[in-house]
Formats: C-alpha cells, sequence, structure tokens
C-alpha cells in the first residue's frame, strides 16, 4: 500500500508505520537548484516536493494561481512556486526564515552584486572599529565570538549598511551572506544543531568566509529566473494570530514537530547581528511547540482530538512538563489547520509534510493528529503518504551535542516522514 486515504471512521484503526514507502515521494529527478543552499537551515524539506504537489493537483484538473506557506521558512515553497509560475503567500514567525526565503526568491544582477561587494570589501578593507562600538556588543555574541571575529564581524556589518541602499533586495542579499558564515566564524560546534561551543575551534577569517559565501550566492544567482508578472510576498508573522488578506489555493507546508528545536536557539546567532532583538529568547514563546509559555494546562486538554489527548496521556507517564508543553502544541496545530482550511478557495488541496518523533521512548503521533485535524476542520478525500528522509536514513539518531550519530544509545530520529494531502469542499 503505497499511500491511504482516510476518512474518521477508519483513521484511528490504521498504523501509520506500517504504510508502505511511497516512492513518489522518496526521489527527484531534477536536481536542486543552487537559490536553495545559499544559507544553511534546519529540517528544509526538498523542494521537488512542491513541484510534485503542483502536478499533482494539476492532474486532479484544479487550476492553481496561488499557493502558501504558512510555516515558510527558508522560502522553498516560495521559490519553487515562483518558478513554476504561481503567486506565492507566505509567513513565519522567524525574521531569520523570512530574510532567506526574501533573498532566494528574488532575482538580482550580476553587475550590481560585483558593484556592491567591492565597495563592500572595500570599506572593511579601510575601516575601523570604534571602541564604543565593540563595548556595546551584545554579551551572548561574546559568549560565541572571539575578540577579532567580533571586530570583523561588526566592520562587515557595518560596511554593508552603508554601501547597499535601505530596504533594497540586494542589502538583504549581503545581510543573507553575512548571517551565513556567523556560524563558521564563531565558536558554536559546526557539524551540530543544538547550540554547543567547540573549545578547539580553528579561528576563521571574517574577510575569506563572506567572499566565499558571495562567490557561492553569486554562481547561484547565475540561471536565477522566474516568469514575468509573478508575485512573492512574505511577510514575518504568526500564522494562528493574523489573518492573511487572501485566499490561495494550493498550501504547501511543513509545520514543526511536538519536540522539535527551539528555532529561536538554533538561530540566536543572526538574530543578535542582524538586530532583530537585544535577547533571542524574546523569540520562544510565539511559535507552535514552543517549550516556553504559561498555559492553562487542564483548558488545553479539553480542547484536543483523541489522538492528541492519547499522546498527551502517555508523555504524562514520562513527563509531566513536556506533557503540558505537548498539549498546547495540539491545540495550536488544531488552530492552524482551521485555519488553514479557511484560507483556502472552494476545491483547493493543502499538503503537509510532518513526521513522528519520540521522546524518553514515547512515540508521538504528529502525523495522525495532523491528519484527525484535518478530518475535524472539514477537509476531504484525505491521502496519506509515507516517505523516507533521505539525511536521516542511515544515522538515525542524534548525540547529546545534536549531530547525526548511528550510536543507538543516542536519541533517535524517526527516519521516515508523512505527506498528508486533503481537499477544501
Amino acid at each position: 500500500m503505497e499511500n491511504k486515504i482516510l476518512t474518521f471512521d477508519d483513521l484511528h484503526d490504521t498504523d501509520f508505520d506500517k504504510l508502505t514507502i511511497n516512492e513518489q515521494w522518496n526521489y527527484e529527478y531534477e536536481i536542486e537548484h543552487k537559490m536553495h543552499h545559499i544559507h544553511a537551515y534546519p529540517a528544509k524539506f526538498p523542494a521537488f516536493i512542491t513541484r510534485k504537489a503542483l502536478q499533482i493537483v494539476k492532474n486532479k484538473n484544479f487550476h492553481v494561481n496561488t499557493v502558501a506557506d504558512i510555516f515558510c521558512g527558508c522560502g522553498t515553497t516560495a521559490y519553487e512556486a515562483s518558478r513554476n509560475g504561481k503567486n506565492f503567500w507566505g509567513c513565519d514567525i522567524n525574521p531569520v526564515a523570512t530574510l532567506i526565503a526574501k533573498v532566494k526568491s528574488g532575482t538580482y544582477k550580476q553587475g550590481m552584486l560585483d558593484k556592491y561587494f567591492l565597495e563592500i570589501i572595500n570599506l572593511f578593507d579601510t575601516s575601523t572599529v570604534e571602541k564604543e562600538t565593540l563595548t556595546d556588543i551584545n554579551e551572548r555574541i561574546s559568549y560565541w565570538f572571539h575578540n577579532q571575529q567580533i571586530e570583523e564581524l561588526s566592520k562587515l556589518k557595518s560596511a554593508i549598511y552603508k554601501s547597499t541602499p535601505e530596504q533594497s533586495k540586494y542589502r538583504k542579499f549581503f545581510l543573507c551572506a553575512f548571517s551565513n558564515i556567523l556560524k563558521s566564524t564563531s565558536k558554536w560546534l559546526q557539524k551540530s544543531i543544538k547550540p554547543t561551543i567547540d573549545p578547539n575551534k580553528k579561528i576563521i577569517s571574517v574577510r575569506d568566509a563572506f567572499h566565499k559565501q558571495f562567490t557561492s550566492m553569486k554562481k547561484a544567482n547565475i540561471d536565477n529566473s522566474r516568469p514575468k508578472g509573478v508575485r512573492v510576498e512574505i511577510e514575518i508573522n504568526n500564522f494562528m494570530n493574523n489573518r492573511p488578506r487572501k485566499k490561495i489555493d494550493l498550501l504547501v507546508t511543513s509545520p514543526p514537530y511536538v519536540t522539535s528545536y527551539e528555532y529561536a536557539d538554533l538561530h540566536q546567532l543572526s538574530l543578535l547581528w542582524l538586530g532583530f532583538t537585544e535577547d533571542f529568547r524574546d523569540f520562544r514563546s510565539g511559535s507552535v511547540g514552543s517549550l516556553h509559555h504559561n498555559s492553562d494546562f487542564d483548558k488545553n486538554k479539553s480542547q484536543l482530538n483523541k489522538t492528541g489527548n492519547l499522546n498527551v496521556s502517555r508523555l504524562w507517564k514520562v513527563d509531566k512538563h513536556r506533557a503540558k508543553n505537548a498539549a498546547k502544541y495540539f491545540v495550536d496545530m488544531q488552530k492552524v489547520i482551521q485555519k488553514s482550511h479557511k484560507l483556502l478557495n472552494t476545491g483547493g488541496y493543502a499538503l503537509f509534510v510532518i513526521g513522528n518523533t519520540e521522546y524518553k521512548q514515547v512515540r508521538i503521533d504528529n502525523a495522525k493528529h495532523l491528519t484527525e485535524s484535518m478530518l475535524m476542520a472539514g477537509y476531504k478525500e484525505i491521502e496519506v503518504s509515507k516517505r523516507k528522509i533521505s539525511n536521516k536514513f542511515l544515522t538515525p539518531y542524534r548525540d547529546k551535542s545534536g549531530k547525526f550519530t548511528s550510536d543507538k544509545n543516542s536519541r533517535k530520529i524517526y527516519a521516515e516522514e508523512f505527506v498528508i494531502i486533503g481537499r477544501q469542499q
């Protein structure tokens, strides 16, 4: 069985883990465009999923004018939708993510990129940083960076702001390049997702790292284009708390998981350096699935659907704090699904990519909860497919630093995820 069409009657009798792998969601036959790799981003789903979603909906004789992603992240869906001639609207609560998404979805003149780069480098090479600037550096930045890197990064950031027009796509382009060199020029353990210091890490030249990053992004831009007249709108906001300005035809998105890492922790270097916050922890409380919130557990639990209640009850036996967080997450996701249904035009489609997780040997069924939420919201013709997560297949565990490992004594990461498609009727 490659996929399963689900109704309320058979949902709870279906074991999602026993679904066979649907090969159409495993591989792409077109190489991902280089623009998808201009900035590192954890848990980015493959670009071909958006292209395949467009083809599936086309085969169902439904015309798509506008695509949306309510957890747009670094803009994978935005880029693929616009490249395929579709208008796009998306949002994300993370300003670092939306910066990357906007840059990825833009088009740039090679000559202008060279012009601004030379101006930035000339300013970097000839300027100095005032002592007052260095003494005002956020203490968290001082924690992650050596003094030499702080001075060089301060010069580089200043040079970008002085050389590029305010609010221009070119300033965003170079700030994105700046953001992507922060991890490599810091003390952050390079191959770790979890914030961890590497005391033996070699100091890297900021200038060299920036030059290498610019060269890579410039090459990615060479064949970067989209049809004329296509509109791309990306907003910094929380979909749960904001009403989109327009309806859409196709939603392609990947929500956070109940035990996923805090994005504010993962992106703290960029959040701090780009001036989005003085304290990266401020961004923790507003996101779906955050561990940092104040909410009424009993009230949340009373709103949960059957699958959400089962998951929370299992977690309660091993970790009451985690169970309370999970209850908030599942309630948030139910609200997200309800709003997503209202976002779609009549007959429109939604595609969600989500995986199951595990905490202290308790299996958390995110996929079934999302499917039940879709049924409750009014989605019809719901199809569930399972796919392999290629970069997790051979190393389905993470060690204490957050690095992938094959050590079975480490925390297990599921090697599959689910593609769930439903129709608004």
